[in-house]
């Protein structure tokens, strides 16, 4: 790519040549910069989500300017092979697509990890038709007000994030991380489009594919992951975990462990052989009690660490919805109000976790300074928090 179109700030709607102006963020060799190297990470969930479209340029980067060290995309491919930046193979709930006539004939229904979904598909629209569409907010009741930017962005390809990355990695003179996640690897390698050579190329491109470079590869299927190292790429892996069932590669198979064995100890051993973080459900780190209150630790932090593995739960949410009962404002709560999300992930902070994914960055950047500071407001200055 030769440039991209900055959406906030002074060179809004200019296009920035991203050789020279970002090479300070192109290929560098070391971690995105924070206070201390223990210091958690802050991981832009799908971008700002809580505040823009998810999977966007506009949302990607306001998550760097709210102090993302990470922005996280899912990759998807195109009919014509190439990476693109969404939450799922189906757009129906992402994108207009919907009012596109000339696309009404291209709904149908896919069998998605045995689970059958009927919309559109990215996979069955050239990289070219996909652009004439327009994002639109997945939350739209819980996120009213990112409603308004509805119709204003494109679909970002994977490539436009990374010349984003570099840009903005250039302009605030620190390293600004990319954490992509292989979005149903089965489903897409049994389509003729396997996401792994397609990822690897495009680190490769961006002299990415480097093991301190900033840039960690996430998947919920092992096989994804170890296949991935199998084609040269030599950065951080995380092996995505839920709480109940397991990977969907596992269930192909017939055969392999599920998500509970995953974090025995032997579990977690066995991925410290491919793998060196997992991204669990934040339930699987602290569990809810009955009445609506966060419990104590489940010792899955310790055993991680035990393991040599760091621990990056997802995802935190500021709305009364998704979080503990215990947590919410309001009489009686209203779900889309905010809630006390910097109490929530501080209990996770100082339980010993290395990263949020976090659909409003600003939010967590406070945290993270209050767990440093160990008093209530965050230092005055922004680079206090790194």
């Amino acid at each position: 790519m030769s440039g991209f179109w900055p959406t906030t700030g002074a060179d809004c709607g200019k296009k920035v040549p991203v050789t020279g102006v970002a090479e300070r963020g192109r290929g560098t060799t070391r971690s995105p910069s924070r206070r201390g190297t223990d210091s958690p990470l802050v991981i832009g969930h799908r971008g700002a989500s809580g505040y823009r479209p998810e999977h966007t340029l506009a949302g990607y980067e306001l998550a760097a300017r709210l102090g993302a060290d990470y922005l996280e995309p899912d990759l998807v491919p195109t009919k014509d092979g190439v990476l693109v930046c969404r939450h799922e193979p189906e757009i129906g709930d992402t994108t207009d697509v919907a009012d596109h006539r000339e696309f009404a004939a291209r709904k149908r229904t896919a069998v998605i990890d045995d689970v059958a979904v009927s919309g559109w598909f990215v996979h069955d629209f050239t990289l070219a038709e996909l652009k004439t569409l327009r994002v639109t907010e997945r939350l739209p009741t819980v996120r009213r007000h990112a409603t308004m930017w509805d119709g204003r962005f494109e679909v970002p390809t994977f490539a436009e994030l990374l010349d984003l990355r570099r840009w903005l990695a250039g302009e605030q003179g620190r390293s600004i991380g990319v954490y992509p996640e292989t979005k149903h690897p089965s489903f897409f390698r049994a389509a003729g489009l396997p996401l792994e050579p397609l990822v690897a190329a495009a680190l490769r491109r961006d002299g990415l594919n480097v093991a301190s470079a900033p840039v960690h590869l996430q998947s919920f299927e092992a096989s994804s992951l170890k296949e991935l190292r199998r084609l040269g790429v030599v950065v951080p892996l995380v092996q995505l975990l839920e709480e109940s069932g397991a990977p969907y590669d596992t269930l192909a198979r017939g055969d392999g462990p599920s998500y509970a064995d995953m974090i025995t100890p032997a579990g977690l051993a066995s991925i410290a052989g491919y793998a060196g973080n997992i991204g669990p459900d934040k339930a699987m780190v602290i569990p809810q009690r009955p009445d609506g209150t966060l419990g104590a630790p489940t010792g899955l932090v310790a055993r991680a660490h035990e393991a040599g593995l760091r621990v990056h739960p997802y995802t935190f949410r500021a709305e009364n919805t998704f979080l503990p009962p215990s947590h919410r404002l309001g009489s009686p709560p209203a779900p889309a109000d905010f809630g006390r999300a910097v109490d929530e992930q501080l209990t996770y902070l100082r339980a010993g976790v290395d990263g949020l994914f976090t659909d409003h960055p600003d939010l967590t950047v406070h945290a993270r300074s209050i767990l440093h500071t160990r008093v209530g407001p965050a230092p005055a200055s922004r680079q206090d928090v790194r």
